[in-house]
């Protein structure tokens, strides 16, 4: 599957964080065990809350490989929109609109329960968007502020890529199965024809739960994504799993802190990734930039901070 841009979709690609979409891939991924990889410290310790979870609705229109309907995720109007606004506008949804979705990600496929959610379709939506917020509550918000720090270095990350290099530098590493090539991006791995993007733009997200995916999404007339795993999930739940030599040289919080920076963080974010306070995480971010296993550079009103090549090959060793 290709994208082809223009001119003016290069003026409209844009970045977003969708606590909704992340919802709805933590769903995904629970139907799948080659999706769990590194989310098993994450299920293991949420296994009593999603037994509790009956999910059959909701994964009714989450076929693999197939349409998901955009009402339950339509794209994020600005960068930092909240799971409560994305919410109310599922809520929202005209059921007209819900049942010709529902209709098209079901295909020929009609189980009894998937012809009442067709013949109810505004009842349909307020279940499912009940279902989207217990998940949320019981399997997502106890982490988010850990998850969004993760999404927003990522977004710094590529943020600079771009200021360096264009589009083309931004999206290099993305992902082994997106390629930017004279002016347009083949998705290796996704299925589908090739579409002119006509001045709309990409939406670029980062997410923690599609690994170890792309996902390209919404259709017309919405903006057109690209829902990408994001750089450092490895360590995201157990960032000193393999690197128990590290904890005995640094100590077991620096040692996690310097591990988990696969890209740039502010203190603020660090301190939310790893539940510390953020005097602490100052205090530990210091050591580690005068050992010379980290730098520190200034954007806009935060101090970022990245591992050197000493401190790379620490990690990597």
């Amino acid at each position: 599957m290709r994208l082809e841009f223009g001119a003016d979709d290069l003026l409209r690609c844009r970045f977003a964080i969708s606590p909704l979409c992340e919802t709805h891939e933590a769903v995904r991924m629970l139907r799948r065990a080659s999706r769990h990889g590194y989310h098993r410290p994450w299920l293991r310790r949420t296994r009593a809350a999603t037994e509790g979870l009956d999910l059959s609705e909701l994964w009714l229109f989450m076929p693999d490989g197939g349409y998901i309907p955009d009402f339950l995720g339509p794209p994020p109007a600005t960068p930092d929109t909240s799971f409560e606004q994305e919410l109310a506008r599922l809520r929202a949804t005209d059921p007209g609109l819900a049942r010709e979705e529902m209709a098209r990600s079901l295909g020929g496929a009609r189980s009894p329960r998937a012809r009442r959610m067709l013949d109810d379709p505004e009842r349909a939506v307020r279940r499912l968007a009940d279902l989207t917020e217990r998940v949320w509550t019981e399997l997502v918000a106890p982490d988010w502020p850990r998850l969004s720090a993760l999404l927003e270095a990522d977004i710094a990350y590529r943020s600079r890529k771009l200021a360096e290099g264009g589009l083309e530098r931004a999206l290099a590493d993305l992902h082994t199965s997106v390629r930017w090539s004279e002016g347009s991006l083949t998705l290796r791995n996704s299925r589908g024809p090739d579409r002119d993007l006509r001045g709309k733009g990409v939406l670029l997200m980062p997410s923690v739960f599609v690994w170890p995916d792309v996902v390209s999404g919404f259709a017309p007339p919405w903006q057109p994504a690209l829902i990408y795993p994001a750089r450092g999930m490895a360590g995201l739940w157990e960032p000193m799993a393999a690197r128990r030599e590290l904890v005995g040289l640094l100590g077991a919080n620096r040692a996690a802190i310097l591990a988990g920076l696969d890209g740039p963080a502010s203190t603020t974010a660090l301190a939310h990734r790893h539940g510390l306070a953020p005097s602490t995480v100052s205090a530990h971010l210091s050591v580690l930039r005068e050992a010379g296993l980290l730098d520190s550079r200034r954007d806009s009103y935060q101090v970022l901070y990245e591992r050197t090549p000493l401190g790379e090959a620490l990690v990597r060793r």
